[in-house]
């Protein structure tokens, strides 16, 4: 339990206050009066014995509020009391409607808005910020033709020499049984706020997680000790700093999902070099997030079997490609693309098998490598193996040969490529190399017991595999639960941006060239639909900046590159519908004005290339001409 302390001016306030604990129990432990010049001192003394919340009056109020960081429960005049030296000031004054001045300080007085209509008077009110300052605010008050003054000691006794009529501002029980009141329900309110905290420290001390406290802007306010051990930093460290900054390998995505939309957001990432999963979940109020708490779960790291030698595993480990790509590394600024991060960082906490669903040309393998570079076998080797355009005799021997993938990437991951072209048996073979962690090789004599995770691609969802008979059942069902999609580029205009913009630049820099594309250009990429996605575009813009002749790329060059590499697209034949819709804009145009382009073609071959000639003779301005011309694809002789 905590201290009240009554610190007051007057004596007779000090008998009030004994009249009011004698008709009800209130729980206050210390009652003095004080100077107001030894204020400060007066309640740090109270404060040393133990108060944890002062009430006080006026001057010495705000004195003890702005030196001292204890709650102060102000006395405050009630209506009431106000009301009662209304009518007594009326009465000295002897007017129909006088002019009343009160005197003092703000925190001292109640509402008195409505004085005026209430009790026909005119009501001036003086308030001092210091005491130095009320001789002053008197004066003024008189010189301002006050009535009658309402007001301390100071205010009464220059009235009176003014011989001006005065009130001292006397209170009844009322303002300080009410001051009581505040000060018992605010210590109950800090008891119960105590007893929290308390309680929630017990909690992050104890608790098996490492967890850190935020409040509503982010910024950390608690941190238990074993996040202080996980991270290797201490809470004074962290205590203060915004988690932005603290962990920004979380992301800004994160925080907007737990603090804008109040929703739980779970990850895994590593910090100061530990593998770490972490849950944010927000602190609801009234349907805002009040703050967050991170959960963080320390993952621990794949070791090298005891019976292996060092020599053995970093032979074994060479053998397989080094993973160096990282989430990061991905294109990510589209909502669909960071979901699907987002999916595979939780897959990373499993050693179950991943799916990978997407075109050719989308970030599939560089999923995986990420995935395997977040996991548990990240020290691990990685092997990339595609099952397409092998005989059922090679895909057994270079998968699960005795130099096979899988045993060259023992305590690793395998990805396999377009798992639906393993012949039947091999599926068996990957069947049991999941499921019971064995690997056939030639014969059953062949059989050894393998540490082996395993992540596959496909062209389309695995039911639709099923459903034609591309997989086997048993297959089918130990694949179907970590299935992740990897959305097409034409899906993700911001990622398809960004990547059209980053290979312009870096064909620029490796051919030492500078070529820009105009707006019409870039419009023409972000709408064709690049099946091949990441490599097709690769491909194009290289070709794109070895064969332009022209610093500006305007659409003209675009669509005719198009055409001529990617004929089928934009035919209309149906070999793809999507294609020939987003892309044949500029054969469609064609057909509506036929005889117009072939105008243009002939006025142009006749003035030598003039556009202006030209445009002269279509009776049209040059600009005019120069749309056509690239409405039509037609460029100058």
């Amino acid at each position: 339990m905590g201290k009240i302390a009554l610190l007051v001016s007057r004596e007779e306030m000090i008998h009030q206050a004994h009249n009011i604990l004698q008709e009800k129990k209130f729980e206050i432990q210390e009652m003095r009066v004080i100077h107001t010049g030894d204020t400060v001192m007066e309640a740090r003394r109270s404060i040393a014995d133990g108060a944890t919340i002062i009430i006080a009056r006026g001057l010495q109020a705000s004195i003890i509020k702005q030196y001292t960081d204890t709650p102060v429960v102000e006395i405050v005049l009630t209506a009431q009391e106000m009301a009662l030296l209304i009518m007594r000031a009326k009465q000295i004054a002897g007017k129909e409607k006088p002019v009343v001045a009160v005197v003092g300080f703000r925190n001292m007085f109640c509402d008195m808005s409505y004085f005026d209509e209430l009790y026909n008077i005119e009501l001036k009110t003086y308030f001092a910020d210091q005491g130095a300052e009320l001789p002053v605010v008197v004066r003024r008050a008189i010189s301002e033709g006050a009535d009658v003054v309402i007001g301390g000691d100071t205010a009464v006794s220059i009235a009176t020499e003014a011989g001006v009529p005065s009130l001292f501002l006397s209170m009844t029980e009322d303002s300080m049984r009410q001051a009581f009141s505040t000060a018992e329900n605010m210590e109950y309110a800090m008891n119960v706020e105590k007893k929290t905290a308390a309680q929630l420290e017990t909690l992050l001390d104890y608790s098996y997680s490492g967890v850190i406290r935020l409040d509503g802007n982010g910024v950390i306010t608690a941190v238990n000790p074993l996040m202080e051990d996980m991270i290797g930093k201490k809470e004074e460290e962290l205590k203060g700093e915004n988690i932005r900054k603290a962990a920004p390998m979380i992301g800004e995505e994160a925080w907007k999902r737990v603090f804008e939309k109040g929703e739980d957001y779970s990850l895994f990432f590593e910090w100061g070099g530990t593998p770490i999963f972490a849950v944010l979940a927000p602190v609801l109020y009234e349907s805002r997030a009040d703050g967050a708490i991170v959960t963080c779960h320390k993952m621990k790291k794949k070791t090298v079997a005891p019976e292996k030698s060092r020599m053995t595993q970093k032979r074994e480990n060479s053998r397989a490609l080094p993973p160096l790509v990282q989430f990061e590394d991905i294109l990510q600024k589209s909502t669909a693309m960071q979901e699907c991060i987002r999916k595979a960082n939780l897959y990373a906490l499993s050693e179950h098998p991943v799916v990978l669903i997407g075109e050719p040309g989308t970030e599939k393998r560089m999923l995986a490598e990420s995935i395997h570079n977040s996991s548990i076998r990240a020290q691990g080797p990685f092997l990339d193996v595609p099952c397409e355009g092998l005989s059922g005799e090679e895909q057994k021997n270079m998968i699960f040969g005795n130099r096979g993938a899988v045993l060259q990437v023992e305590g690793g991951t395998l990805l396999l490529r377009d798992v639906e072209e393993l012949t039947a048996a091999n599926q068996y073979r990957l069947y049991q190399l999941i499921r019971f962690r064995v690997c056939h090789g030639a014969d059953i004599a062949s059989l050894r017991k393998v540490d082996v995770r395993v992540m596959v691609t496909i062209g389309c969802p695995l039911s639709e595999l099923m459903a034609e008979r591309k997989i086997s059942p048993d297959l089918y069902y130990l694949l179907s639960g970590l299935e992740l999609f990897v959305p097409p580029l034409r899906e993700r205009r911001e990622d398809l941006l960004e990547k059209i913009e980053d290979t312009i630049h870096d064909c620029c820099e490796h051919y030492s060239r500078y070529h820009v594309l105009t707006k019409g250009a870039m419009e023409v990429m972000l709408d064709y639909p690049w099946k091949g996605n990441l490599f097709q575009i690769e491909s194009f813009c290289e070709r794109l900046i070895l064969m332009a002749g022209k610093r500006s790329i305007d659409e003209v060059a675009v669509r005719r590159l198009l055409e001529e590499l990617y004929p089928e697209r934009l035919t209309g034949n149906g070999t793809d519908s999507a294609a020939a819709e987003a892309e044949g804009t500029a054969k469609k145009e064609l057909a509506v004005l036929p005889d117009e382009a072939v105008k243009i073609r002939e006025l142009l071959h006749k003035f030598s290339g003039s556009r202006e000639k030209t445009a002269q003779a279509m009776g049209i301005s040059k600009a005019t001409l120069w749309r056509h011309m690239k409405k039509y694809g037609i460029e100058k002789d």
